[in-house]
């Protein structure tokens, strides 16, 4: 009765920010409680591998087309010169069936497609291995798919982490209430507080017109989008474990003080752990891993190198392509060394690509999924030969880690740009207008928002020990004690409100 209340409830609260996209919602949860239990019974491998195939391919094709129709349209019409429009056929069949208005010009992304259409495949890849049983009762595994709190921004919960528990009594202790209101109040502080704060006064000033503010202003902004992204994101995450930690349900860790990471690497194991950890069990390894690679390494190349020639519109690009991999097959024939390079990276190469469509399919994106490919390959060689490498002192510490943000911080140029013209033109500003005598007038004028991105980041970097004391502290002071740090924090986060509404960043994804 639990469930399907708060399966109920999901489904209420994801009509009130959709409306009849719940459909889509409720199709996936059908269509993948079917094939999980077709997986199941069916004997032969065979027919295993067909049904998992028929439920990536149905996620995969309703992903794409809400979320790569318009891509897909703009570079075939580029590429072979036609004016095709994208026309929604889903929206024309409910206006006509169910007396909508939709456009059927445009295609509106559905909130959460992204997170629950990756939780669905993981379920059918884990009834597959065998990892799991198939959910008995649709509305258990519907309440699995739709459970608000993590719904529309994850973090992306396993089938076997989270099925377990819908089986359990509902049981709060005094521990869990309090950790569950640390979570909510630290996630809401982070947000508004900070996040929200120094995006409206600094930086979303600086990423739409890079061209009026100094290099050094685009070069703060940079490092505050560092600062506002983790705090927007892991904010988001914060309120939904605290939320769900309430109703007797335990949601994975999704950040872990991502910017102590000694390497990119490390990085993408203390930031969004659910994605990442996602792309490795269900993409990286199944391609090979590093042990090389496989029939699906070679269709996610092609799959790639498509989306990138179609992105161009250029038919140089494919047989520059061509070339290239000729060359490649060339030299891995010809040196043993680089085929062992080859063999060990190229998966690594293709998930952070993908990883970074999966963001949007965009030359941005791409960019900034290849240069964290790329960084993670270069830290791998770098390792090898470093002299320093050996070194764990608290100097060596520091270096690792400010050589790690900073390389992230210059990757996010990509990722929040508006568009590539504006991500060379803030490179320029800071490569050719940088003003250095204009600084200490900078500081006094933006002196709030530079306090407050200290701020950030000196709580980001207390030692691991402190912040476990504080959260302690917090869970075992009294109710009323409680409370009034509540009732202080809320209006905090109400004062430091902006009249704009700020979204969650990763909702556009």
């Amino acid at each position: 009765m639990r469930n399907a209340f708060l399966f109920l409830v999901s489904l209420f609260f994801y009509y009130k920010t959709s409306g009849l996209f719940i459909a889509i919602l409720l199709f996936s949860t059908l269509s993948d409680y079917i094939t999980g239990w077709l997986i199941y019974s069916s004997k032969k491998k065979l027919h295993k591998k067909l049904f998992l195939a028929t439920s990536v391919i149905i996620n995969l094709f309703v992903l794409c087309y809400f979320k790569y129709a318009y891509f897909f349209t703009e570079s075939f019409n580029e590429f072979f010169h036609t004016n095709y429009e994208v026309f929604n056929q889903f929206a024309q069949w409910t206006n006509e069936n169910a007396g909508t208005h939709f456009e059927v010009n445009q295609i509106l992304l559905p909130v959460g497609i992204s997170f629950y259409t990756f939780q669905t495949i993981s379920y059918a890849v884990d009834v597959y291995r065998e990892e799991i049983k198939p959910v008995k009762n649709i509305l258990d595994f519907g309440f699995y798919v739709s459970f608000f709190p993590q719904l529309v921004a994850g973090p992306i919960v396993r089938a076997a982490d989270f099925i377990p528990q819908l089986y359990k009594p509902y049981n709060l202790t005094q521990y869990n209430f309090g950790l569950a209101l640390f979570w909510i109040l630290k996630g809401l502080t982070k947000k508004v507080i900070i996040g929200d704060y120094i995006a409206v006064n600094f930086i979303d000033r600086i990423f739409d017109n890079p061209m009026m503010f100094t290099g050094f202003e685009n070069l703060m902004a940079l490092y505050g989008y560092s600062l506002q992204v983790y705090a927007d994101f892991s904010g988001y995450t914060d309120i939904a474990i605290g939320v769900a930690l309430l109703m007797g349900f335990t949601l994975p860790k999704n950040f872990n003080s991502p910017y102590k990471a000694k390497n990119v690497g490390e990085f993408w194991k203390r930031w969004h752990i659910s994605l990442s950890t996602w792309l490795k069990d269900y993409l990286y390894i199944p391609l090979g891993g590093n042990r090389g690679g496989t029939i699906g390494t070679w269709i996610a190349l092609v799959f790639i190198v498509a989306f990138i020639v179609l992105l161009s519109g250029k038919m140089i690009v494919l047989y520059s392509f061509i070339w290239a991999a000729l060359l490649l097959v060339l030299l891995a024939v010809w040196l043993k060394s680089f085929r062992a390079w080859l063999t060990t990276n190229i998966n690594l190469l293709i998930t952070m690509l993908l990883g970074g469509l999966w963001h949007g399919a965009s030359w941005q994106f791409i960019i900034w999924g290849g240069l964290n490919g790329l960084g993670i390959v270069v830290y791998k060689l770098w390792r090898k030969v470093s002299p320093y490498e050996k070194y764990d002192n608290t100097i060596a510490l520091i270096v690792k880690v400010f050589v790690t943000f900073n390389f992230i911080t210059f990757t996010r140029i990509w990722f929040r740009a508006e568009n590539m013209e504006s991500t060379w033109q803030i490179i320029s500003q800071i490569g050719t207008n940088f003003n250095a005598s204009l600084i200490p007038e900078i500081l006094v004028s933006y002196s709030n928002v530079f306090l407050m991105m200290l701020i950030g980041y000196v709580i980001h970097w207390l030692p691991t020990n402190i912040k476990d004391w504080y959260r302690e502290t917090f869970i075992r002071l009294p109710l009323i004690v409680k409370i009034l740090i509540a009732t202080i924090t809320i209006f905090g986060v109400y004062q430091a409100m902006s009249s704009e509404l700020q979204a969650f960043i990763y909702f556009q994804f």
